[in-house]
Order: C-alpha cells, then structure tokens, then sequence
C-alpha cells in the first residue's frame, strides 16, 4: 500500500547511507511517501523540483552537509586526485594548513548536490559555475550551501544563481555563480538511497 503524505513543514531532514545531508526549502512543500511493509511503515521522501515559472529572483534554498573522512576517501577514489594533502596526515601536518583539508572541488560538488536536490531540483540542467576557494574545509566541518536566484532569461529559462558555502561557524570557505537551465515540467520523484561502498 503506497499513500502521499504532504509535508506542511519548510524544513526536512533527510539521513542519507553513512552520511547525512539536510535540506531547506522557503515557501515549498514536499510529499513523502508512505510504503506499508512487512516489517512496518516505511518513509520514502519524495524530491519536488521547481520549474522555470515557479522560479522568482530573489529565491533562495540551502543544502547542508558535515564532511566526514570517507566523503574525502571517495572523492580521492572517484576523481583520481591522491594529493597528500587531502590524504597524508604527516604530510599535510608540515603545509600551511597543519592538517588534511578536503578537495576544493568536494564543496563544488555540494553546491551541484544544491542545484540537483533543491532549487530547480530534478529536471534541471547544469550549464556552467564559477568558483573561488576561500578557506580550507576540514574534516568534520559542517558545510552550509546557500543559492540565490540573480537572473532569469525567459527564451533559453537560463537561470543564474549566487551560490555561497559557508562552515560552521559562518566563514565562507567558496563561492561563486552556476548557470541552469530550468526544467519546464513539475516532477515528483522518489529520492534514490545513497550508494553505499561499504
């Protein structure tokens, strides 16, 4: 048995494999699903996008992420960037740094997992980014990407986006500017569980 749950809450909390990840959304509402099985009730949230004519200047949505040690591992293991100063303690313990910092481009990957999971969401397409590294982000920092629509360009539904990601305590570690094109139709899709690689 499968039933549509609407959420009236603007904030939802998801707990992803191994990981957890946190999404905020101002003036929008989500629907969980509801899965009845052997062992009980299951919650399966639902991911809503939002489409070229939902999308107003000014809109803002926000994703938040802690950085763990396997997310730095993974990102080493999927990109084939092995630098010791992401994975050598004793080495990045003698740079600038005194400690391992994370891939630049791991909190680019936040502000992608922004523009995909939140604000347009599913059915966008990625069509470019700038970015600029401003602090290092460490393990256990706890990562907080803020978007902010800055342009809409009604033939192409070109959107343009602010995108800010700030630590724990506030600082901005990067920012920079994505380029989307927003997806004409409304979606309501299950949201995948995370891979986990054990």
């Amino acid at each position: 048995m499968t039933a549509i749950i609407r959420l009236s809450s603007l904030h939802l909390c998801l707990t992803l494999a191994k990981g957890s990840g946190e999404f905020k959304w101002k003036g929008d509402t989500r629907k969980m699903r509801t899965t009845l099985t052997d062992t009980g009730v299951t919650n399966v949230p639902n991911i809503t996008n939002v489409t070229y004519e939902e999308i107003d200047v000014g809109q803002t949505a926000s994703y938040t992420r802690e950085v763990s040690e396997r997310d730095i591992q993974l990102f080493a293991a999927a990109s084939g960037d092995v630098n010791p100063l992401h994975l050598d303690a004793d080495y990045a313990a003698g740079t600038q740094f005194g400690e391992r910092i994370a891939h630049g481009m791991l909190t680019g990957g936040f502000i992608s997992a922004a523009l995909a999971m939140a604000l347009p969401g599913p059915g966008c397409l990625y069509r470019g980014q700038t970015l600029r590294f401003r602090l290092p982000v460490k393990i256990g920092d706890v990562i907080t990407v803020t978007l902010e629509v800055t342009e809409k360009k009604d033939r192409t539904r070109l959107v343009t986006l602010d995108c800010k990601a700030a630590n724990q305590d506030g600082k901005l570690v990067t920012s920079g500017t994505a380029e989307v094109i927003a997806p004409t139709e409304k979606l309501v899709v299950p949201l995948p569980e995370a891979p986990d690689f054990g």
